[in-house]
């Protein structure tokens, strides 16, 4: 395991038991981004990061009783906060790491990912593994409750030029990744990127 898997499990770890508790009124803005997603009954969607499980519900009730959600997370802390909060109910858990899923090759119609991509240690290959299990024309969500500006005053550092999120950045990193981008916001209070799989 890498470094940077330990350091991520030590991080998310320490923290799991009191998640949801830390951003208690995120609920709204995670079923509002995954509305973003224009899932229909009966798709197959991947929570990529899912931590506690906070985006399984809304998740759930887009695709119905007949779609499939699946969770997966690098760290077993944040996957049993998930399950003590009753959200395995939602969808089917997996500890696993983004950079090697054990999904089939084009097997979903859409991945979410909240807070995820600062936290990938090789982010155009994680994307590329993303794309991977995801059909020509699914869709990519890359989420989270707060503005890069607001995110970055929360953990006392400036943005800079290089931000991975900066739209441009973003954009090249996405494309460079079997993505295109079609939407993009940074508010105050959300970021959301919208990416298509291309053909």
């Amino acid at each position: 395991m890498s470094d940077d898997h330990t350091h991520v499990q030590e991080f998310f770890g320490s923290r799991a038991a009191d998640w949801d508790r830390r951003f208690p009124d995120d609920g709204p803005a995670y079923a509002a981004a995954v509305a973003e997603l224009g899932l229909r009954k009966g798709d197959r969607v991947l929570d990529a990061g899912c931590g506690t499980g906070r985006a399984l519900p809304p998740l759930r009730a887009a695709v119905g009783r007949s779609g499939q959600v699946v969770g997966a997370d690098l760290t077993p802390a944040m996957l049993q906060a998930a399950v003590h909060a009753g959200r395995d109910r939602d969808g089917c858990l997996l500890l696993t790491d983004v950079a090697a899923l054990p999904l089939r090759s084009r097997s979903l119609d859409a991945v979410f990912a909240a807070g995820l991509i600062a936290h990938l240690p090789d982010p155009a290959g994680n994307l590329r593994e993303l794309a991977r299990v995801v059909r020509p024309g699914g869709v990519l969500a890359l989420f989270h409750p707060v503005g890069r500006a607001a995110l970055a005053a929360r953990q006392g550092r400036r943005l800079t030029p290089d931000d991975l999120r900066a739209e441009h950045n973003l954009r090249v990193l996405l494309t460079g990744s079997g993505w295109d981008m079609t939407v993009y916001v940074d508010e105050e209070a959300r970021f959301l990127a919208l990416a298509v799989r291309a053909a």
